[in-house]
This record gives structure tokens, C-alpha cells and sequence, in this order.
């Protein structure tokens, strides 16, 4: 990497693999509430409490993660492996954000197929889910203000909720508004030039500049032909690898990919069977794509669930480590900059217009009111880790199962 490049992301080997592993590991065991809960916790930690990298840089990384495919919160744990510890940070930051939840559900799974049911888990998630919508709420805020630079980015960012309650496609939003955020710089440029004016005023502050590509996806990716119920290891390899090179959005965006390929294309799985693992990587702490642990357990045993979880996360570390090194390009044209911005923007709506939808579901009585309102003032006025306010949220929300019992 050029110095040029180094000075713009804000050199990638300010620190040690050590403590990249570290993090990344407490976080796999200790983040609940899917992707735009992750991507929160990474905020409050690495932007505000240690200082990791500018939360200009942390909202480029988060919308270069949102539009290429596959789990978005851990391609943003292998961006900021890279940025924090070069080429080595970049398979650590990673490979310790999903350990921890694969060898959660592996051990789920392993209890499912000996006694035939899900553990209880409702408790738990009871008292967790209030604090993440804090969380979320948190991260939102400070992210917001950075992100929403002018009244252009302010109106973008309500069209893009507007458009993601409308059930628009994830993709379009994202695209559509930083295609939107760049035309707007570009009329506004050749304008200013045509014009020349003394001291022109442009619509939208100047970014970088647009010489990348979306990354391709992988022609050896496509699925092996096998339809017997137990697969073969490359096939079943092979499946999920094609899997998390196409999928974006959301857990239930992975839910239709997952039914189509393994239930009704191979009947490699049941219905039931789908569902719960879904529900366990919904419910366990790290990336919701350790669905496929689950999965490659039920079909082949330990082995399985490797060769599985393997395939699934392995195009995201391929597509950071394209894409992640020209970032900095993007951000030394004004257009492309534009499209980054429109990106970033859309990103954080996405996340507003998910954490209403999980508050709904999380704030049902006066336990979780007061769960929420209480985190979401040791987090704002306290600054309290949010890591600790998971923990107790836990506690609490069996405490109050067994009182209600």
C-alpha cells in the first residue's frame, strides 16, 4: 500500500493482531441482535471509546460493506481487521467475529439432533433485545450526525426510510440513492465549471473518486448438481459458498436463498429444520449467516458444520479484500464521493427502519420499557460499554422469567 493510500485510511498497522483478535472475539460471544446491532457495538467501541478510526471512516466502511454481497456486519469486522493490522488483520478481525457464534450454534446443533428441540433461549433474549434497540438508537445518533452533511443527504436519508417501510428492495435503496447523491455532485460540477464563478458552492462536499467496480461474483461458485438427502462435502461446499456470494439483506433475505436451494431445489433439509436454524442464528450472538453451522451439522455431522460455516462466510473476506483497498480511491473523486455519501446515508436509514421494526417486538411490557430506557441513558449520558448493559439485560430478562414462573 501506497503512503498516499495509508495517510487516507488512516494507516492500516496502527495496532496489533493481538488486540484485533481480542476484540473481535468478546464480540462473537457478546453481540445479540443481528447486523445493525453489530454494527452499533462496533461504533461504541471502536469510534468513540478506543479511537480505532474516524467515524467518517467507519460510516465509508459500513456502506462498502452494505453494497456488496453477504453478512454485512462481518464484512465490516474484516474491514476494520485490515485497517487496524494490514493483510493478517483482515483473516483475524474476521475469522474471530464468526468463531464464537459457529461454535455457539455448532453446540446447539449437536443438542438438537440428540434430543430433538431447541433450548430455551426466551429469557435470555427477553431482557437483550430492549438493550440492543438502545444500542442501535446510540450509534445511530452519532453516526447520523456525521453522516447527514447537508439538507441534500437529510432529505435522501427520510426517502430511503420512507422507501425501506414501502418494502423496496435493499439493493435498489442503496444503489439508487448514492447513483441519486452522485448525479446531483456531477450536474453540480460541470455547472460550476461552465459557469466559473468566483467561489461556487456545490451541492455536496467532495469525496473520492469512482474508478471501482462492483466486485464480480465467482463463476467456480456456482452449486454442485448433487440431490441426495446427505451431500457430498463439496457440494455441500459448493452450495453455500454460491449462497454467501448472492445474498444480501437481512436474515429472511437468507431464509428464501436457503429454502430454494436446500428444501425445494435438493430436499436436502425440511422445512422445520430451515426454520429452526434460522431462529438459532437470529438468536445466538454474532453473524445470523452461522445459519449455515447449524445446517452443515444436520447434514454431515461436525464436519459439516465446518465445510458449511466455510463456504458461506468465505466470499466476504474475498470481496473485502477486493474492494476494501480502493475505498480510498473512491474518496479522491468528488462523484464517486457523492455516490459513497448517498451510500452511507441510505445504510443508516436501513438501520433506523430495522430498529423500529425489532423495538416493536422487543418493547412489550413495563420490564422492557424501563430495560430500554434505562440502557439508553447510562449509554448516552454515562457512556456505559455497551457490552455490560447486554450482559445485565440477560441477567434481568431471566430474573424475570422465573419471577413471572
Amino acid at each position: 500500500m501506497s503512503v498516499d493510500a495509508q495517510t487516507t485510511t488512516g494507516s492500516p498497522r496502527d495496532g496489533t493482531l493481538a488486540e484485533v483478535a481480542l476484540f473481535f472475539l468478546r464480540l462473537g460471544f457478546t453481540a445479540f441482535g443481528g447486523p445493525a446491532a453489530h454494527i452499533a457495538i462496533m461504533e461504541d467501541e471502536l469510534v468513540r471509546r478506543r479511537k480505532w478510526l474516524s467515524r467518517e471512516k467507519f460510516l465509508d466502511l459500513l456502506g462498502a460493506s452494505s453494497i456488496i454481497p453477504g453478512p454485512s456486519s462481518s464484512e465490516l469486522a474484516i474491514h476494520i481487521g485490515y485497517l487496524r493490522a494490514g493483510w493478517a488483520g483482515l483473516v483475524i478481525g474476521g475469522a474471530c467475529f464468526i468463531l464464537p457464534a459457529a461454535i455457539l450454534v455448532g453446540i446447539i446443533a449437536w443438542a438438537y439432533v440428540r434430543f430433538g428441540h431447541l433450548p430455551a433461549v426466551a429469557a435470555i433474549l427477553y431482557g437483550v433485545k430492549p438493550v440492543v434497540i438502545a444500542v442501535i438508537l446510540q450509534a445511530l445518533w452519532g453516526l447520523g450526525r456525521t453522516a447527514v452533511k447537508n439538507w441534500i443527504l437529510a432529505i435522501a436519508g427520510l426517502a430511503c426510510v420512507a422507501l425501506s417501510f414501502a418494502q423496496v428492495n435493499v439493493l435498489l435503496i442503496l444503489f439508487g440513492a448514492g447513483a441519486i447523491l452522485a448525479a446531483i455532485r456531477a450536474l453540480s460540477r460541470y455547472r460550476s465549471q461552465k459557469q466559473k464563478p468566483a467561489a461556487g458552492i456545490a451541492l455536496l462536499p467532495a469525496g473520492g473518486g469512482m474508478r471501482a467496480a462492483l466486485a464480480r461474483f465467482f463463476p467456480w461458485m456456482a452449486a454442485g448438481g448433487a440431490t441426495t438427502v446427505i451431500p457430498g462435502m463439496w457440494p455441500l461446499f459448493l452450495v453455500f459458498a454460491r449462497i454467501g456470494s448472492i445474498v444480501f439483506g437481512s436474515g429472511y433475505v437468507l431464509l428464501a436463498f436457503l429454502r430454494a436451494d436446500l428444501v425445494v431445489h435438493r430436499a436436502w433439509v425440511t422445512d422445520a429444520q430451515l426454520v429452526d436454524a434460522v431462529a438459532i442464528g437470529q438468536v445466538t450472538p454474532g453473524p445470523v449467516f452461522t445459519t449455515a453451522t447449524f445446517l452443515g451439522y444436520l447434514l454431515r455431522g461436525p464436519a459439516g458444520a465446518v465445510v458449511a460455516t466455510v463456504g458461506i462466510f468465505l466470499p466476504a473476506f474475498l470481496l473485502v479484500a477486493i474492494s476494501g483497498p480502493l475505498i480510498p480511491l473512491i474518496r479522491r473523486s468528488a462523484t464517486a464521493g457523492a455516490f459513497l455519501d448517498g451510500v452511507n446515508v441510505a445504510s443508516l436509514a436501513l438501520m433506523a427502519a430495522v430498529s423500529y421494526q425489532l423495538g416493536r417486538s422487543a418493547i412489550v411490557d413495563w420490564v422492557t420499557v424501563a430495560l430500554f430506557a434505562a440502557s439508553a441513558v447510562l449509554l448516552l449520558r454515562y457512556r456505559v460499554n455497551s457490552a455490560w448493559l447486554v450482559l445485565g439485560g440477560a441477567i434481568l430478562g431471566i430474573a424475570a422469567r422465573m419471577a413471572r414462573a
